[in-house]
Formats: C-alpha cells, structure tokens, sequence
C-alpha cells in the first residue's frame, strides 16, 4: 500500500520573472514589437517600390511646381471676384489664416494672407486701422508694404479671368 503524504501547507511560490501577471505582459510587449517591426518593414518596402517607380520623380517635379505657382499667385482659390458670397467667405478665410499664422510666428505667410484679404474688402481703410491697432509695427510695416503687389495681382487675376471667359 501506499503511503499518502499528508499536505503540508506550503505553498507554491512562483518566481517574480515567471509570474502569470508578468508572462501575459511580456507576451504583449513582444507583440506588440514584432507589430511595430512589421509596420516599419512595410513602410519600408512600399517607400523603395514607390521609389523605384520611373514616374515618380517626374510626378513629384509636377506636384511641387504646381505647389509653386499656387503659392506665387496666393489667389488661386479665389475663382470669381463677382460674386459677393465667394468674396467673403475668401475674406473670412485668409483672415483667419493670416491670424493662425502670426500667432505661430510665420509672418510673412500670415502677411500674405492679410494682404489677399485687405485686397479683396470692400471697406479697406477700417480694416487696415483694425489691424494697425492689432499688429506689432514691424508685421504692420511688412503689411503695408506688401499691399501695392497683391492689388497688382488681384487686377492680373480679373483680368485673366475675364480672358478665360472669352
């Protein structure tokens, strides 16, 4: 017969490395790394066979000298001086552009905006005492002169437009 042991009330203790707290934690970490190096792989991957396209510098030259002449004219949003509505929401937007610009310290893209928005007010002076009461002088002085420019390209965009037209 066999003798049964008699328990002795200890208990089994796991180590702190091999805890099932510790186990299922580690196993998180581990994958969630193995997806992070996936990720990074297929990033890899995808950027070396964009790449390698034989477009894609010709594409890319396209895009960035559209880009250019976009920022040149600062106008072409702006589609048709006639209508009253798309003049103020245009206003009303480089407005707050101009704004969001300054307050992150671009001020010559935020001038920009200001200037494209004091070319196309109705009421330019009230606006030009609003900002001069608003804007430290240097970024008013910068303002006041990039003003004669932007009214140059708002009479080159009508005119181009009306071009279009015939």
């Amino acid at each position: 017969m066999r003798s049964q042991s008699k328990p002795t009330g200890r208990r089994l203790v796991w180590p702190a490395a091999c805890s099932p707290e510790m186990m299922g934690s580690k196993t998180s970490t581990l994958a969630a790394g193995l997806t992070g190096a996936l990720f990074i792989g297929y990033c890899i991957y995808f950027d070396r066979k964009r790449r390698s396209d034989p477009n894609f510098k010709k594409r890319l030259r396209e895009r960035r000298r559209k880009q250019a002449t976009k920022e040149k004219t600062g106008l072409a949003r702006l589609t048709d001086l006639k209508d009253a509505e798309a003049v103020q929401k245009f206003f009303l937007e480089e407005i707050q552009l101009g704004e969001e610009l300054l307050a992150q310290g671009e001020y010559e893209k935020g001038v920009d905006h200001l200037t494209n928005a004091m070319a196309v007010c109705g009421q330019p002076q009230q606006l030009l005492q609003v900002l001069q009461q608003t804007l430290p002088p240097p970024v008013f002085q910068m303002l006041l002169t990039k003003l004669p420019s932007i009214s140059q390209r708002i009479v080159s965009a009508q005119s181009l437009a009306e071009d279009d037209i015939e």
